[in-house]
């Protein structure tokens, strides 16, 4: 959540999501690791339209108000880009673009910051979900960015 890294995600993030062909109304995902990964792309393409704005999956749906599961600039229709943070076992994409499926929305793909390399981009594409990864663990640790 550092400002810098928001800045760089948000630029990389929608550069990523742009090469892919992805025309995303939003993005988003499970809270609380994608909450900060959707925020920097929603905040770099206002600068760099069309926007893609972003929405939040909770956990659990509300117990009070109106119970939602998505908050945010989502509604049923939209073109969504799910966000994460890392993807380890993919399960909280899945359970995202679960989400999102079941209020309306029409998942594009995945854009993560780190792929940990432990099977979960597997897991989501054997799921039928394209995947961008910014950056894999293996070049992190390496250092061949």
């Amino acid at each position: 959540m550092h400002a810098e890294g928001l800045d760089l995600i948000g630029r990389l993030g929608l550069a990523g999501i742009r090469a892919r062909g992805w025309e995303a109304d939003v993005v988003g995902g499970l809270t609380l690791g994608a909450d900060p990964v959707a925020y920097a792309v929603a905040r770099a393409s206002w600068g760099s339209p069309p926007p893609v704005h972003a929405f939040t999956v909770r956990k659990a749906a509300k117990t009070h108000g109106a119970g939602r599961r998505i908050e945010g600039c989502f509604e049923a229709g939209a073109a969504v880009v799910v966000a994460e943070d890392v993807i380890t076992t993919g399960g909280s994409a899945l359970e995202a673009a679960r989400v999102v499926r079941e209020e309306g929305g029409t998942v594009l793909g995945v854009l993560a910051v780190v792929d940990r390399q432990e099977g979960g981009r597997a897991a989501l594409e054997a799921a039928g979900l394209a995947v961008h990864i910014l950056v894999s663990v293996r070049e992190l640790v390496e250092g061949s960015l």
